[in-house]
């Protein structure tokens, strides 16, 4: 099976290397953006890819947006990424590339929870808050919150780690009304997936959107979607309260890593096959369940 760790399309100008996407100016109004196979984890990109990742997020993203796009306009420009390279690149693109509008990127994550779980249980247990949102006493791990809460945080530069910050902060970076409407989309977003995501035996635990605004100022939903790598996805027939329920994720290389005495510091450690494997599954298995009639 093929893998893409990195493209290397010269037919136009890289703009921007990520964690896991790599992104190319077609022309002053367009992007392509290139989803690998590389893999993050701990905000350090592995050297091992995962075979068909970034097909599997590409497609799950696409569906998301078609299915959100009432909610909000999205990045998509509707052209066909083998379309703006040349002939001997189009096996790089061809279902993991995305033609896009660019827009301004506003520096804020807009994290919307739903369960109490990761960093969120970590600071619940310290302070009764996650993000300076009081939650009721008493709750425990992966438990239901009582409505999803917005919990933004800073962009992090690769190698860097994210920063959770209150609303206030956020308004602060963003400016009232545009935090404002930030957050309220995010969370109108986040309802209606994790709704139908139940339906098909998925819980969308928290996830990460990201916006931008055009040149006329309009809110526009960027980047991707509800994906395994922007989202803990539980299975529904797993799921227990007091228990972290495995995930259609990473979780599986980050409990190996954990698990292996790495240091969480750059380089990270070759991924063994079976591990590989095993997290390619998931990821098809999450696109399967969210996707399939």
């Amino acid at each position: 099976m093929n893998s893409l760790y990195e493209s290397s399309i010269v037919s136009l100008p890289l703009l921007h290397k990520g964690k896991v996407r790599d992104i190319y100016a077609v022309d002053d109004q367009r992007m392509l953006i290139v989803t690998t196979d590389r893999l993050s984890a701990f905000d350090v990109v592995l050297p091992t890819p995962i075979p068909d990742k970034g097909r599997v997020l590409t497609a799950v993203a696409d569906f998301w947006f078609a299915k959100l796009a009432h909610i909000m306009p999205n990045q998509l420009t509707g052209d066909t990424p083998e379309s703006v390279v040349s002939a001997t690149e189009r096996d790089q693109v061809a279902g993991r590339a995305v033609v896009v509008k660019r827009l301004k990127a506003l520096p804020v994550e807009a994290i919307v929870r739903g369960y109490l779980v990761g960093s969120g249980w970590a600071e619940y247990q310290q302070t009764g808050q996650v993000c300076g949102i009081p939650l009721p006493d008493r709750m425990q791990l992966a438990d239901r919150l009582p409505e999803p809460i917005f919990t933004p945080s800073t962009k992090a530069a690769v190698g860097e780690h994210d920063e959770n910050i209150d609303f206030e902060r956020c308004q602060a970076l963003l400016g009232k009304t545009v935090a404002a409407q930030v957050r309220d989309a995010a969370i109108a977003l986040y309802k209606e997936a994790a709704e139908y995501a139940l339906t098909r035996g998925i819980i969308i635990a928290d996830t990460k959107f990201e916006f931008g605004l055009d040149h006329q100022g309009t809110l526009t939903l960027i980047d991707e979607v509800l994906t395994p790598d922007s989202s803990r996805f539980w299975p529904l027939d797993q799921y227990r309260v007091g228990e972290n329920p495995p995930s259609y994720d990473k979780q599986y290389v980050r409990d190996w890593l954990t698990a292996s005495g790495w240091n969480k510091l750059a380089p990270g450690p070759a991924l063994p096959a079976d591990v590989v494997a095993r997290t390619a599954e998931k990821y098809r298995e999450a696109l399967r369940l969210l996707t399939q009639p």
